[in-house]
């Protein structure tokens, strides 16, 4: 039987990319179907039945891979850097199938960081609609007041607009080095969101780790190791997405 899917979301579940970024690639006359330059992202395809080249190579489907990685500060969050310093994919020894990071964490910033070559997967984690909640353990200079903290639950103004309500809470403060570490969930994925937050309230931040995805936490798997997530927690991830969705939309 036919299974007949738009473009992008072939290319997306091949991992190739996510589907925004397929989309991209489509418009910018990078793709080939049976021969023909596709540049419109209305078409149907049949990966079964239809050739699809992408860059002059065969896209096939490949075994979803589904990983979190404890990343390492000082590690970047890329296939590959121009100035040669350490990527996430250096540390996946075992791993032949090409992923790539679901959203980003800071070259700084360590923690909690998931991986896949599903497309729809990465998509639906980081798409905006979806609020799907982040939380970070962060270190700042000072002791920020619980009025300073408030602002940041009620949401605060960056140069990039407000920011959605999070949750705040003190995890500890050292009196002595005048430094306070901080648990913060936020629900959008905005670049160096957490850092600019604080900052925004008169606050550096000096460490910064995710601790939490969703539901999904660290637990004891070591710094720069990595493990395959189960499939009940991919179902948990792919629920908890919608679920936060349709919230979002009923507001």
């Amino acid at each position: 039987m036919n299974h007949v899917e738009r473009l992008q979301k072939v290319m997306a579940a091949a991992g190739i990319a996510s589907r925004r970024k397929c989309e991209e690639m489509i418009l910018n006359g990078l793709v080939e179907v049976n021969g023909e330059i596709v540049k419109t992202l209305g078409v149907k395809v049949d990966p079964a039945v239809d050739r699809i080249v992408v860059g002059n190579k065969p896209i096939r489907s490949e075994k979803k891979l589904y990983l979190m990685m404890n990343k390492s500060k000082g590690v970047i969050t890329s296939a590959k850097d121009p100035q040669g310093r350490k990527v996430v994919s250096d540390f996946l020894p075992g791993i032949k199938e090409r992923v790539y990071p679901v959203g980003r964490l800071d070259y700084d910033t360590e923690g909690l960081l998931l991986l896949t070559n599903d497309g729809e997967f990465a998509n639906l984690l980081t798409h905006p609609s979806h609020h799907v909640p982040k939380t970070y353990r962060a270190t700042v200079k000072g002791v920020p007041h619980g009025t300073q903290l408030e602002k940041l639950q009620a949401g605060i103004k960056l140069e990039d607009g407000m920011t959605a309500p999070a949750e705040v809470e003190y995890h500890d403060v050292d009196t002595d080095k005048n430094e306070a570490t901080i648990t913060i969930t936020i629900h959008e994925g905005r670049n160096r969101q957490v850092r600019r937050m604080f900052e925004a309230i008169g606050h550096k931040v000096i460490r910064l780790k995710r601790i939490r995805f969703g539901e999904l936490g660290l637990e004891s798997l070591g710094r720069g190791k990595y493990r395959h997530l189960t499939p009940q927690e991919v179902k948990e991830l792919f629920d908890l997405a919608h679920s936060k969705s349709h919230k979002v939309h009923k507001k």
